[in-house]
């Protein structure tokens, strides 16, 4: 059998990285909401894949952070063995680590498996 090359998108996926710009509106307080729609991770226990939306909610400081570095991001975690809950605390840890803003949510509803359906919230407020 043939191996096939990395496709351009699997190559855009792995060179992938959070990117940011500055804040057009520092000083002032607004939200920026993003819905990730189509996040995927495997089972740690069962290697079962996991479905969820995630949910970003965040007020920026001094960086904002580019739409298609986080789509490529959270592509990252389809081959991933992570659990829910470990999933939504680590893209919250890089999230914060790459724009440091005042105040961020992520909300990860997976969809149910085995009659299980789990929400995990965690948070980030900036320290003064």
């Amino acid at each position: 059998m043939q191996e096939t090359a990395m496709k351009y998108g699997e190559r855009a996926i792995e060179e992938g990285q959070l990117i940011t710009f500055p804040n057009p509106r520092p000083g002032r307080h607004y939200t920026i909401e993003i819905t990730l729609p189509e996040f995927t991770c495997k089972c740690p226990f069962s290697g079962y894949p996991d479905f969820a939306t995630l949910y970003v909610s965040y007020s920026p400081h001094e960086k904002v952070v580019e739409l298609k570095a986080i789509k490529l991001y959270i592509n990252s975690y389809r081959d991933r063995y992570i659990s829910h809950e470990e999933a939504v605390n680590q893209v919250l840890d890089d999230l914060v680590a790459a724009c440091d803003p005042l105040y961020m949510q992520i909300k990860g509803d997976f969809a149910p498996r085995g009659n299980v359906h789990t929400v995990i919230t965690v948070e980030h407020r900036r320290s003064a």
